[in-house]
């Protein structure tokens, strides 16, 4: 669905965008809670760093993989990382497995760690959510399995842009992979990243809650970036992940080059 300067807005779900340093949120699509998978890890990311900060270039301190972690990355139809119960990895890595591959058994592991169980997690996660105004958002897990974690294109979009302001999340959600000592390399599973300017965010994928997107481009105007920082969310529900996915990648890039090319100034020869 283009608007009348060509914009191709997704034609389902919800949209929500914001030029950072202009205030006004632009939003498509009825923005009610849905389910929005992987996407809560941004804000997992976000307490957890709001809780043990680490400055840009530091690892942070060594976190001892649990059974539990390790025993989740054999079972159930998860996204997971390969761990080994008693090794010991940085904060800094197991933010890497969170954002970058999406880690189901990391998001969880991270909660243990920060506050002792996952629903005294949850329920940081929870009152972070409403001191930023997301008060259409709930959390009930710190990884986005639930289909009971909810929130709108509008409400993720207030999370983006607090967690873009932390240097290390912003780092590393704009890497393309990452080698983590004693599992490997991991890539992100954003494949928009490098392309459009897009420099993150994070991708989240179920049947139930479709395919979604909550990215940043930047805007590179005279001498002064800027960050385009948008969500799209439920696209393609009730298909398999991968189908929503791709779904939700092929509209956002659509959206992000459609509100580029309205935004950069246009270059004449001569």
């Amino acid at each position: 669905m283009a608007d009348d300067d060509g914009v191709r807005w997704p034609e389902e779900g919800q949209t929500a965008v914001a030029l950072e340093g202009t205030g006004p949120v632009v939003t498509r699509g009825a923005q009610r809670p849905v389910p929005i998978a992987s996407l809560t890890k941004v804000m997992t990311a976000y307490v957890v760093l709001t809780g043990h900060p680490l400055r840009p270039g530091e690892e942070g301190p060594r976190i001892e993989v649990d059974r539990e972690a390790a025993y989740e990355a054999g079972v159930g139809d998860e996204s997971t990382a390969v761990v080994t119960a008693g090794d010991r990895h940085t904060q800094r890595d197991l933010l890497e497995l969170l954002l970058l591959p999406s880690a189901n058994n990391i998001a969880r592991l991270l909660a243990r760690w920060d506050a002792g169980s996952q629903e005294a997690f949850v329920r940081k996660m929870q009152r972070a959510a409403d001191e930023l105004g997301m008060h259409d958002t709930t959390y009930t897990g710190a990884s986005g399995i639930e289909v009971t974690t909810i929130s709108t294109a509008a409400d993720q979009l207030k999370l983006a842009r607090r967690a873009m302001r932390n240097p290390v999340l912003r780092d590393i959600v704009a890497s393309r992979e990452a080698t983590v000592p004693g599992v490997g390399r991991v890539s992100n599973s954003n494949t928009l990243l490098g392309t459009s300017g897009v420099v993150g965010l994070k991708t989240g994928s179920s049947t139930p809650a479709g395919g979604n997107l909550l990215w940043a481009s930047e805007i590179h105007t005279g001498d002064r970036t800027r960050l385009l920082l948008g969500a799209v969310l439920h696209q393609r529900a009730d298909t398999t992940p991968s189908e929503g996915l791709a779904a939700a990648l092929e509209a956002a890039h659509a959206l992000i080059d459609g509100l580029r090319g309205r935004l950069l100034p246009v270059r004449t020869e001569g």
